[in-house]
């Protein structure tokens, strides 16, 4: 199974390392960076998800991969939390191809507004598209994030609908979601285009 770095001009999309751990977990106990989750994590809870991410980056050859920031007005910075494909731990309730494919980002609060998750969500769909060949790539969040749906739209992907999360409650406050999709060739017939690290663009 492939391992790949991703790389945009100013990002390094990249497996975790143990360095990783301390800082995601701080992202994760941040209340503002959770607000439109069900809850924060605790170390405990950070530290498995990322083994359940690299789990997943050995099964599949791809996953949510960590973000390095190369060239910023900040400076450069070894860690900012992650962007990339998943598969979800649910029945998603709503007709999609298969595999079923999300991609979905978590940054520290510190980086955002410098648009590093529309530049690594888009490498991470040319990737999926070029590379790995999916037919489909979703995104879903809960309505009150217009944050995480500006970015969704920018990267060129569809509203789509609502559902109701199949691990909610009715009565949670998270239970209702938005979707987002970007097929392969609703790209092409469009003439949307995804450019790549060394600046091409591809139809």
């Amino acid at each position: 199974m492939t391992r790949p770095e991703l790389r945009t001009p100013r990002l390094s999309l990249r497996r975790w390392r143990d360095s990783d751990l301390a800082p995601f977990a701080a992202i994760n106990a941040d209340p503002q960076v959770m607000r439109w989750f069900p809850a924060a994590l605790d170390r405990g809870e950070s530290d498995a998800m990322v083994e359940r991410i690299e789990a997943g980056h050995d099964r599949l050859g791809y996953g949510l991969w960590a973000v390095e920031v190369h060239e910023s007005p900040r400076g450069p910075a070894p860690f900012v939390g992650f962007v990339g494909l998943s598969e979800p731990r649910f029945e998603l309730p709503v007709a999609h191809a298969e595999p079923c494919v999300e991609v979905g980002w978590r940054l520290d609060r510190a980086w955002w507004g410098h648009g590093i998750a529309s530049e690594a969500a888009r490498e991470c769909l040319r990737f999926a598209f070029e590379d790995l060949g999916l037919p489909e790539v979703l995104s879903w969040t809960v309505p009150p994030n217009l944050a995480s749906q500006a970015v969704m739209a920018r990267i060129g992907m569809r509203y789509s609908g609502t559902f109701l999360h199949p691990l909610a409650e009715p009565q949670d406050w998270w239970a209702l979601h938005v979707l987002y999709r970007l097929g392969a060739e609703e790209l092409a017939d469009d003439g949307r285009a995804l450019s790549d690290s060394s600046g091409r663009t591809h139809p």
